[in-house]
């Protein structure tokens, strides 16, 4: 006999292993003493090498937290794009975003996110509605775990181009 459903939202834990990468041999003697870098393990996966941000004195050549939150909050917002879109019947040949994530920082240097703005460029099949595509949008915030998750707005900018017929 099957399971009833259940209403009740479903709870489900996200592990990780974040390891601190950066003792030059002096710990946190110093300030300068020590690097700001870390690797990201998940198991079966690749691992990240990341640094702090370049303005704190991090390495530019490695991901830092603000851009691992800024890419997840465009990969989010894309896979629940290409769902909804899917589920209406608007077919997406191609989808490429720009995310641009406005920080402050305050004299006492804590910082914080003010907003993010997503500039997806998407192609549509030759003959969708592109009105009706850039609607999906509006649904997205329902589901995305991530942007339910910030304390700040996110913003869409879209645009589109229709494929040509093959």
């Amino acid at each position: 006999m099957p399971t009833p459903k259940s209403d009740s939202p479903r709870q489900h834990d996200y592990t990780a292993r974040i390891e601190w990468t950066g003792n030059t041999g002096q710990g946190t003697s110093s300030y300068h003493a020590y690097q700001r870098s870390w690797d990201i393990s998940t198991p079966g996966k690749p691992t990240v090498h990341c640094s702090n941000d370049p303005l704190l004195g991090g390495d530019p050549d490695r991901h830092n937290p603000e851009d691992l939150l800024l890419t997840t909050v465009s990969a989010c917002h894309m896979l629940w794009y290409l769902h909804l879109a899917s589920n209406q019947g608007i077919v997406v040949q191609g989808y490429v975003d720009n995310p641009v994530g406005v920080g402050e920082t305050s004299p006492n240097g804590a910082g914080r996110f003010l907003s993010a703005t997503l500039h997806p460029r998407i192609r549509l099949s030759a003959g969708s509605d592109c009105q009706q595509a850039d609607a999906v949008h509006g649904l997205i915030h329902q589901y995305c775990f991530i942007a339910r998750s910030l304390n700040f707005p996110v913003h869409v900018d879209a645009s589109y181009e229709l494929a040509a017929d093959l």
